[in-house]
């Protein structure tokens, strides 16, 4: 897949997933709560992770269509950024990381105040399941249980709110490589290897294809941060749409700190490569969207 290819898929499907955020996050909530949780997650974001969970539906589809399946999938995509968002919205507040830009506009606790982020916040995630279990609906019981299940667990302690309690306990400290990769796992790469595998679930497919699928999905979840941690480095607030250099100056352990720049750059790569090769062993034929995106990812400059 070319990048012009890329961007026409992308672009199609951004479309799809803004709309259906726009018609299901309603405005309705009371006493603003609504308007706070629809500017937490509309209008905003590379939406990697709802654009993860289509490709991966994708893959598995082998080229069918199946309306159920794909409702699955859109529910899905959408699911997972509003957990992404939520994540965000107290990631950003005072009493974790204190930050003010996100997005390229203010964050929801300086927007909305400090008290409405925080059950905007909460309404997210509950949304988020609610997306996955509409009624009525003819999405099988079965494949609605296991969206949930994997939501549930890439979000939960043994996920990104696991890696993110590391995080907090981590500022100061000097981590080992091995500390660090298992940081990022959870906090970062939970969600994306969940993603992939939300879309992998709305579909038949073998268990040499699910493993392959999963070591994409944590390959890829470890290389958007190793990325992350470089743009921090490089890159200016303006161009990345949140605070730069913000993990210096709180004294974070980050992949540049650990292995230096070049490394750091040099270990991306490599995971690159892992992700790819992972892919090529699932055996299936559908998977040049789920290639390109990971490209994307590592030779991202925002």
């Amino acid at each position: 897949m070319t990048p012009a290819e890329l961007d026409q898929w992308s672009n199609h499907w951004l479309v799809v997933v803004e709309d259906a955020l726009s018609r299901w996050v309603s405005p309705q909530a009371p006493a603003g709560l609504g308007d706070a949780m629809r500017y937490a997650v509309l209008d905003g974001g590379k939406r990697l992770r709802p654009l993860l969970v289509l490709a991966a539906r994708e893959a598995v589809a082998h080229g069918t269509k199946d309306a159920a399946l794909d409702e699955a999938a859109l529910r899905a995509a959408c699911a997972v950024e509003l957990i992404h968002a939520y994540s965000l919205v107290h990631d950003d507040m005072p009493c974790m990381d204190n930050d003010v830009l996100r997005r390229g506009k203010p964050t929801v606790h300086v927007q909305f105040g400090e008290a409405q982020a925080l059950l905007a916040g909460d309404a997210l995630q509950a949304l988020a399941f609610e997306f996955l279990t509409p009624e009525p609906s003819a999405i099988p019981d079965n494949v609605q249980a296991r969206l949930c299940r994997l939501l549930a667990t890439s979000a939960g302690h043994a996920g990104m709110a696991g890696g993110q309690a590391i995080d907090l306990a981590s500022v100061g400290v000097a981590l080992t490589e091995d500390q660090l990769r298992q940081m990022h796992r959870l906090k970062t790469g939970a969600l994306l290897e969940g993603s992939v595998m939300m879309g992998a679930a709305c579909g038949e497919t073998t268990l040499q294809a699910l493993n392959g699928l999963k070591r994409y999905g944590q390959a890829l979840g470890l290389a958007f941060q190793v990325v992350d941690d470089i743009l921090d480095v490089i890159a200016d607030s303006a161009t990345l749409g949140k605070t730069a250099g913000k993990d210096a100056a709180n004294d974070k352990p980050t992949y540049v700190s650990l292995l230096g720049l070049e490394e750091a750059k040099s270990y991306a790569q490599s995971l690159l490569r892992e992700a790819l090769d992972a892919l090529h062993s699932t055996g299936l034929t559908h998977t040049h969207t789920l290639v390109a995106l990971a490209e994307r990812v590592v030779n991202r400059n925002t």
